[in-house]
């Protein structure tokens, strides 16, 4: 797994917020090694803005992002993905797609910020909790020693990087 670049999909119900938020930090972070991209179960078709304000915050780029339809990732012409984690429990809980080349999975959940009913600035404040989860999560995925990992040992430490702070809902190991 030395130079390889990897594909990694974040799957989320509505693809409008966590997955958003995934792709676009490891985007930030790839450094040339993943390419990122997100999609949904149940897209909305639209991110959400509070996601994009909170991205811009973190000086990551925006550039791209849209909601999307996880049917776009399981065609022929679609990237064969390395990675794919879901980053909401109700979409890990759904029946995927059988994603081409037989990528590793993980459960990534946390609570969904898009839900947090109250003040802008309490709506705002659940996206920047869960923006910092998830950079803490890609992360430490992002180096991970890839090279020296046999893959038994890199899906238990895809699972142990789901189950991190902030971590929603069942704990489970694959989507």
């Amino acid at each position: 797994m030395g130079d390889k670049v990897f594909n990694v999909l974040f799957l989320c119900t509505g693809n409008t917020a966590r997955s958003i938020l995934a792709e676009a930090l490891l985007r930030h972070v790839a450094k040339g090694r993943f390419n990122a991209y997100s999609a949904g179960s149940k897209p909305k078709g639209s991110v959400n803005p509070l996601a994009l304000k909170v991205l811009k915050a973190m000086d990551v780029s925006t550039d791209g992002l849209s909601s999307k339809g996880w049917e776009a990732f399981a065609g022929p012409d679609a990237p064969v993905m390395d990675f794919v984690f879901t980053v909401c429990d109700s979409v890990a809980g759904e029946t995927c797609p059988l994603w081409p080349g037989q990528p590793l999975t993980a459960h990534w959940g946390i609570e969904d910020p898009a839900m947090v009913v109250g003040t802008d600035l309490e709506k705002e404040a659940a996206f920047v909790t869960a923006a910092r989860y998830l950079a803490h999560r890609i992360n430490a995925f992002a180096n991970l020693p890839m090279s020296s990992l046999d893959k038994i040992s890199l899906k238990t430490k895809l699972t142990e990087i789901g189950r991190g702070e902030g971590a929603s809902g069942p704990r489970m190991g694959a989507a």
